[in-house]
C-alpha cells in the first residue's frame, strides 16, 4: 500500500513514436535480403509449364506441383550449355538460387543448372532430337542410297590421334591394296567438336571422284560421343550429294549420326569392310563370270570339234553319197514328170468337159432351140384353142335348145296366159283367189292385159 501511495498521480507512461514508412524499394529489398541469403543455393524439382525462350536467349518458365507454383528464369549464357531443350510438362530439377524481380516484386529461382528428373540431361536431348528428325523422314530406309560398287576415291572424316583412322587405312589397304583414300582431319569430341566435323563432312564431299565417306571414331562415353548427336552434323549427312558411312563407337553404341547416315558400320574397321565388300563381291562376280565364260568356250571348242570330225567322215564318204544323191534325183525327176503328165491330163479331160458345156450353153443354139419350141407350142396352143371353141359352141347350141324347150316364152306363144295378182307378187292359179271388183294382170305371149273380176265363181 505504500509503495501504491508513494507513486504520483500525475506519473503517466510515456507515448509511443510510430514507425517510419517504408518505401516499396526498401520493402523489396529487404525482402530479398532475406530470401537471397536463406535460400543462396537450392535445388528444386517441379513440373515445367509456360516455358518460352525471348529473343534475347534468357529462358523463363514456370515450376509447379500439385500445391504451388514458383517462377524460373536461365539466363542466355547458362541456356547454351543445356544438353537437351526443356518443354512443358518435363518434370526437371533446377538448381540455382533464389532471388526476386524488383520491377513486379515477384521471386523466382535463377536457374544455374537444369537437369531432367530421371533422366540424364544427354539422353533427354538425345530423344528430343530423334524425336524430330524421325517425324521428317531423316530415317526412312527409301532416302537412304546404296554404297557404290567400285568406288573411286574413299573420304575418312575422323581424328588423326584416335585409334579409328588406323583401323580403317588398316583394313583398307590389306583388303584393296590400291584404294585411294581421302582424309579429313577433325576433332571427334569435346566443344566445337560437331561444328568441326560439319566442316570436314561438308569439305570432303566437294573433292572431285569422292563417291563414298566414312565418319567416325572409337569408342567412349556419352559425352564422348556427344559431337555425333548434334543436329546440325545430322542434317550434313542428309544433304551430303555422296553415301556416308557412320562408324561410331563400338556395336553397343547408337548415335544420332548412325540413324541418318545411309549406311551405320559396329565399328570403324567394319566401316571400311563394308565399302571394300562391295568392290571384293564385284571381283568375286567378275572371277565368278570369267569361270563361267571359260566353261562356255571350253564347251563350244569341244561341240565344234565333235562338227568338225563329223564333217571330215562325211567327206570321206562324199562319193558314194554322191552316187545315191544322183540316183534320188534321178527317181525324183520321173517322179515329178509322171505327176506333171498325170496333172496335164486330168486338166485336158477337165477342159474339154468344161468346153463341151460351154457350147452347149451358146447363145445362137440356146435362141434357136427356144424358137423350135415355141412355134411348137403355139401350133399346139392353136389347136386347142380351136378344139376348146368348138365343143363350147355346140354346148352352148344345145343348153339355148333345151332352155328355148322349157322357157314359159314358149309355152305362151302356144297359146297359154299368166294371170297376176294386181301388185304383181304371185300367180293366179285358182278363181277362189279373187273376188269380184279385184284388178289382175294376164301376161299373154305378146303384151299383157289389165282386167277386172266381174263375176265370183
Amino acid at each position: 500500500m505504500a509503495d501504491w501511495l508513494d507513486l504520483p498521480f500525475d506519473d503517466e507512461p510515456a507515448p509511443q513514436v510510430p514507425p517510419r514508412a517504408l518505401t516499396v524499394s526498401e520493402v523489396t529489398s529487404g525482402i530479398r535480403d532475406l530470401l537471397e541469403g536463406a535460400f543462396a543455393s537450392l535445388a528444386v524439382e517441379g513440373e515445367i509449364s509456360n516455358c518460352r525462350q525471348w529473343s534475347s536467349g534468357h529462358l523463363y518458365f514456370t515450376l509447379k506441383d500439385d500445391r504451388a507454383q514458383l517462377r524460373a528464369v536461365m539466363f542466355r549464357t547458362t541456356v547454351r550449355t543445356l544438353k537437351f531443350k526443356p518443354e512443358d510438362g518435363m518434370r526437371v530439377i533446377a538448381r540455382g538460387r533464389l532471388g526476386v524481380y524488383d520491377a513486379k516484386g515477384e521471386y523466382q529461382i535463377v536457374c544455374d543448372a537444369l537437369e531432367p528428373h530421371g533422366l540424364g540431361a544427354l539422353q533427354a536431348a538425345f530423344e528430343q532430337l530423334k524425336r524430330t528428325l524421325q517425324a521428317e523422314g531423316l530415317f526412312d530406309n527409301a532416302r537412304k542410297r546404296a554404297l557404290p560398287t567400285l568406288p573411286r576415291r574413299i573420304g575418312v572424316v575422323t581424328s588423326l590421334d584416335g585409334a579409328a583412322v588406323r583401323d580403317i587405312l588398316r583394313v583398307l589397304m590389306s583388303r584393296h591394296g590400291n584404294a585411294r583414300v581421302v582424309l579429313r582431319a577433325a576433332r571427334v569430341q569435346g566443344d566445337g567438336a560437331a561444328e568441326d566435323l560439319v566442316r570436314a563432312l561438308r569439305a570432303i564431299v566437294k573433292v572431285p571422284e569422292v563417291d563414298v565417306v566414312i565418319i567416325g571414331r572409337g569408342g567412349g562415353s556419352a559425352e564422348d560421343l556427344w559431337a555425333f548427336n548434334d543436329e546440325r552434323l545430322a542434317r550434313a549427312i542428309v544433304a551430303s550429294p555422296v553415301p556416308i558411312i557412320s562408324a561410331v563407337g563400338h556395336e553397343v553404341d547408337f548415335t544420332i549420326a548412325d540413324f541418318v547416315a545411309d549406311l551405320r558400320a559396329a565399328t570403324p574397321s567394319n566401316a571400311a569392310e563394308l565399302v571394300i565388300d562391295r568392290a571384293d563381291n564385284f571381283r568375286a562376280r567378275i572371277d565368278r563370270a570369267e569361270r563361267r565364260l571359260r566353261a562356255v568356250m571350253s564347251l563350244d571348242v569341244a561341240r565344234r570339234q565333235q562338227l568338225a570330225a563329223r564333217l571330215d567322215t562325211r567327206l570321206t564318204q562324199w562319193p558314194t553319197r554322191l552316187m545315191l544323191r544322183d540316183r534320188d534325183v534321178r527317181q525324183l525327176s520321173l517322179r515329178v514328170e509322171r505327176a506333171v503328165a498325170g496333172r496335164l491330163g486330168r486338166q485336158t479331160q477337165r477342159f474339154e468337159a468344161l468346153r463341151r458345156r460351154l457350147e452347149a450353153r451358146d447363145l445362137r443354139r440356146v435362141v434357136a432351140s427356144l424358137r423350135t419350141r415355141i412355134v411348137t407350142a403355139d401350133g399346139r396352143l392353136f389347136a386347142a384353142a380351136g378344139r376348146r371353141r368348138q365343143a363350147a359352141a355346140s354346148r352352148a347350141s344345145t343348153l339355148a335348145a333345151r332352155l328355148d324347150a322349157l322357157s314359159p316364152l314358149a309355152v305362151l306363144g302356144r297359146g297359154y296366159a299368166v294371170c297376176w295378182n294386181a301388185t304383181r307378187t304371185s300367180i293366179i292359179r285358182s278363181s277362189s283367189a279373187v273376188s269380184s271388183g279385184d284388178t289382175v294382170h294376164v301376161r299373154l305371149s305378146e303384151g299383157e292385159l289389165t282386167c277386172e273380176v266381174k263375176d265370183e265363181p
